[in-house]
C-alpha cells in the first residue's frame, strides 16, 4: 500500500464512535472537545438517527433469535460488492459483504461505528446504519498522518496486530481509535476512518 494517496470528498454527518466484527471493529473512546462549530473539526456525541434508507424499513427481524432475517437496506459498494444492511435493534446494525451470491465478510456497529480494511477496501457501518466504502489514501503506522476532514492521527504500534490511533482537530485530541487483532472505524463529522490491525489508517472524506 502506498503510504499518500488522494483523498474523495463526499458528505458530512456527526461523529460516532466505534467497534465491531468479523475483520472488523475494536474499541474507541471519545473525548469531547469545545468551541464552534466554524474553529475547524470537532467530535460530537454518538448520534441516534438511522439512515434514511434504515428508517422505517420493513426487514424482519426473528425475535426469539434476536437476529434480521431479511436486510433493511442493500448498497453497492466501491469494488462492486454489495452491503446487506440489518437493522438488529436501536443503534445496533449488522453488515455482510456479498459477491456474486457469496459472503466475503461480516461486520456489527452496535452504540457505535465500526470498521473494516477489506483488501484495500475500506468500510465504514456507522451506529446509525449508514455505509460508506472508498479506497486509497493509506498510510502505514507507526507514524502521524494528515486525514481527510483536516483531521490528524498519531498511530502507535501497541502491539502485535494492536494498534492505537489519536485522532486530532484544531481544538485537540478528539478521539481514540484502538485496533486490537480487528479493525476499527470512526465517522468524524462525516470524514470517515478505518485502522486495521495491521497499522495501516485511511480515511475519505
Amino acid at each position: 500500500m502506498s503510504s499518500n494517496t488522494t483523498v474523495r470528498t463526499t458528505r458530512r454527518h456527526t461523529l460516532r464512535v466505534a467497534a465491531a466484527a468479523l475483520i472488523a471493529a475494536a474499541g474507541l473512546s471519545l473525548t469531547a472537545c469545545s468551541g464552534s462549530d466554524t474553529a475547524g473539526p470537532k467530535p460530537a456525541a454518538a448520534a441516534s438517527s438511522a439512515s434514511a434508507g434504515a428508517q422505517g424499513s420493513d426487514a424482519k427481524v426473528d425475535t426469539k433469535a434476536g437476529k434480521a432475517t431479511s436486510p433493511s437496506h442493500t448498497q453497492k459498494l466501491v469494488d462492486g460488492s454489495t452491503a446487506e444492511i440489518y437493522e438488529l435493534g436501536e443503534q445496533h446494525y449488522r453488515l455482510k459483504i456479498v459477491n456474486d451470491g457469496s459472503e466475503l465478510a461480516t461486520m456489527e456497529a452496535k452504540e457505535g461505528d465500526a470498521g473494516l480494511d477489506a483488501n484495500g477496501m475500506y468500510v465504514v457501518l456507522t451506529a446509525g446504519g449508514e455505509v460508506r466504502s472508498w479506497m486509497g489514501g493509506e498510510h502505514q503506522g507507526p507514524g502521524t498522518f494528515k486525514l481527510a476532514g483536516g483531521w490528524t492521527a498519531k498511530v502507535t504500534k501497541v502491539g502485535e496486530l494492536h494498534y492505537r490511533a489519536k485522532i486530532y482537530g484544531f481544538e485537540g485530541e478528539a478521539a481514540t481509535i484502538e485496533a486490537n487483532k480487528k479493525d476499527a472505524g470512526l465517522d468524524a463529522n462525516g470524514s470517515s476512518i478505518v485502522l486495521s490491525s495491521g497499522g495501516v489508517i485511511s480515511s475519505h472524506d
